[in-house]
């Protein structure tokens, strides 16, 4: 294993997977950190859950991780968040890389999550959202880590025990060079400016010989040209992905990229919406989602919990949002055990968080990449099944429709 990722959840892990696999790597998505042995690749893209959990449980996952990634042989390691830049003023993205730094004994560490194709760009420290600072999006209200400051720097800052650094964009237009002296200088993290893929690649280019960077999945563009000049990887091919079998679509998502999504898909697809204040009061959801999904099997169901944040809000203000999400996750989870007990063998999920719960409760090893249904949505193979692990904000408005085409039909 050449490059070792260290995901902070699922959606996230495919979305790297599947930008190493289109650039030439043979990629693996592996689900745990046991599993990191077993694999067999150029790139090993680690999928943890460790996002929204305490800063110290989150610190010591990505540690284990890396120890993983190191005996495997990897040269670079990358830490791999959300292009939102998904985070509280506690971390965990701050305390995740400085202490990554640490074990590996480096400073001058890339911070950009940067991802041009899916509209977010790093401009004056800046994290936009197409048109629109991230502060001014829905991410102002996400019930985990409401984002409401789109200073990269700034809200970094308050995660980390050290001043933060910056590399402006008239240093990245200059080049590699230029980026690779900027990084040079006494800070341990430096956000860096980018916006479009020429970006991306120069600051791969200038990280070629860095032992850590971070970012979204778009800081990985450049990374595969560095290994194959080196001589250490050829151009792969990807291996299709389709299944034969029933179709389950399930999202825990509450972005407004998802509701929409769900919104088009139940107009014409049998769709159950799980109450989440009965589920906590003690009713019996789950019986309730899987004899409906049963009744369904065929017409490639969707079960849902994709609330509007004042939804979302009124639930946490009594039960705890972490734990209104956990039940949640939980239950689609649950749900895709059963589906595929019963037949079903293509799986959509929605939300980084439940794809985490439903490729554990699952049980698989590491994953096959192939080709992406959407940027930054990659099918995954793992054994007759085939996935797709969509992050909330991802995906054009069809995507649901999309996704169960891609992955085959029901008799493929």
């Amino acid at each position: 294993m050449i490059l070792g990722c260290i995901a902070d959840d699922f959606t996230g892990a495919g979305d790297v997977a599947s930008t190493l696999a289109r650039e030439g790597m043979r990629t693996s998505l592996i689900p745990t950190i046991e599993a990191v042995a077993a694999a067999d690749c150029d790139a090993g893209v680690v999928a943890l859950k460790s996002r929204s959990i305490d800063p110290a449980e989150a610190v010591a996952q990505s540690l284990r991780a890396l120890e993983a990634l190191l005996k495997k042989g990897c040269r670079q390691i990358l830490f791999k968040y959300c292009s939102t830049f998904d985070s509280t003023p506690a971390g965990n993205i701050g305390p995740v890389a400085e202490a990554l730094a640490d074990a590996l004994g480096v400073r001058g560490v890339v911070v950009c999550p940067a991802y041009p194709a899916n509209g977010r760009t790093v401009y004056q420290g800046h994290l936009f959202v197409a048109d629109c600072m991230l502060s001014e999006t829905g991410m102002r209200k996400h019930p985990l880590c409401p984002m409401t400051d789109s200073d990269i720097r700034r809200w970094l800052r308050l995660q980390s025990r050290e001043a933060v650094g910056h590399v402006p964009y008239a240093i990245v237009a200059q080049g590699a060079s230029a980026i690779r002296q900027s990084l040079a200088g006494p800070k341990l993290l430096y956000v860096v400016d980018a916006i479009a893929e020429r970006d991306l690649r120069a600051i791969g280019a200038a990280a070629s010989e860095a032992r850590l960077l971070t970012g979204g999945s778009g800081i990985a563009l450049g990374l595969p040209d560095n290994f194959r000049a080196m001589g250490l990887i050829g151009e792969a091919v990807m291996t299709p992905v389709r299944a034969s079998g029933p179709a389950i679509v399930l999202s825990g998502s509450c972005s407004e990229t998802t509701r929409r999504q769900v919104e088009i898909y139940r107009g014409h697809h049998p769709a159950y919406e799980i109450d989440v204040g009965r589920m906590l009061s003690g009713g019996d959801i789950l019986e309730a989602a899987n004899d409906f999904a049963t009744q369904h099997q065929a017409a490639a169901p969707l079960i849902f919990s994709s609330a509007t944040p004042e939804a979302v809000a009124a639930v946490a203000s009594t039960h705890g949002s972490h734990g209104a999400a956990a039940r949640v996750e939980q239950l689609l989870a649950d749900l895709a055990v059963r589906a595929v007990a019963r037949g079903a063998r293509r799986i959509v999920v929605a939300g980084g968080e439940t794809s985490g719960a439903v490729v554990s409760a699952l049980d698989v090893g590491p994953l096959t990449v192939g080709a992406e249904i959407a940027p930054g949505v990659p099918a995954l193979a793992a054994g007759a099944l085939a996935l797709a692990l969509k992050s909330g904000n991802f995906g054009p408005p069809d995507f649901f429709d999309e996704a169960v085409t891609a992955l085959g039909d029901e008799h493929a």
